[in-house]
């Protein structure tokens, strides 16, 4: 871990303070900062716990927006929460705590690109919900989830469609094809890969766009000629 900033101010700023430190250890550790002969043993990564808190993370926010939304149909609450859940969101929450000063990457990775640095931090942020979440039980996971999200929620922008769903009607309400999505490229380790797809309309130009999986780098196709159209701002 960088010596930038002590564990301790890590835990001031996420609003924890852990009675099971190996919790948080583990929770800032990537898949690749363990040596080979241990890297197959997932409870010396944050995988595990990336997995816990992604759920937490959901269950929290959905149960937030059931709150502050008491009017608003299932549609737009399913689509709130995938905005506020994403790996953007993720990533800048991490930030805000600081979590790259904190958090063990192998070498491999040390010097990643911006896009695969932010995957990891998104990750590492799921990671810390879920070892909170299993150091102080649910209470404790949803004052950091507060604490973090609430902002985020109440004051949320932009559009609330997915970005798939919505390339597909602009297509058709324009004339043009179904978009088909074809993956043109995979580069990266396997437990860091990142993913190029295009995505192509007839009668209409096509974008690329990529992610650290083929769904998110289907999106980011879309959502590029859902911006250089004028759908998005």
């Amino acid at each position: 871990m960088s010596g930038k900033a002590s564990i301790g101010d890590l835990e001031e700023r996420i609003g924890h303070h852990f009675a099971r430190p190996d919790l948080l250890k583990r929770a800032l550790t990537h898949a690749s900062a363990i040596g080979d002969e241990r890297r197959g043993d997932p409870l010396n990564t944050y995988e595990r716990l990336e997995f816990l808190g992604d759920r937490v993370l959901g269950l929290v926010i959905a149960d937030l927006l059931i709150e502050e939304y008491p009017q608003a149909p299932e549609g737009e609450l399913s689509r709130r929460l995938a905005r506020l859940v994403n790996r953007d969101a993720c990533a800048e929450v991490a930030e805000e705590m600081h979590l790259a000063e904190h958090y063990r990457v192998g070498e491999s990775l040390a010097r990643a690109t911006e896009r695969t640095a932010r995957s990891i931090l998104a990750d590492t942020c799921e990671s810390v919900i879920g070892a909170v979440f299993r150091d102080a039980g649910l209470d404790a996971a949803k004052v950091i989830i507060h604490r973090f999200w609430i902002k985020r929620l109440r004051t949320m922008q932009g559009p609330l469609r997915d970005a798939k769903t919505e390339l597909q009607e602009w297509a058709h309400r324009n004339g043009h094809g179904t978009p088909r999505y074809q993956e043109s490229g995979r580069r990266g380790p396997d437990h860091a890969p990142e993913f190029s797809v295009k995505v192509l309309i007839e009668g209409a130009e096509g974008a690329e766009g990529r992610g650290p999986s083929k769904r998110e780098a289907e999106h980011a196709a879309a959502s590029a000629i859902l911006r250089r159209e004028g759908v998005w701002l």
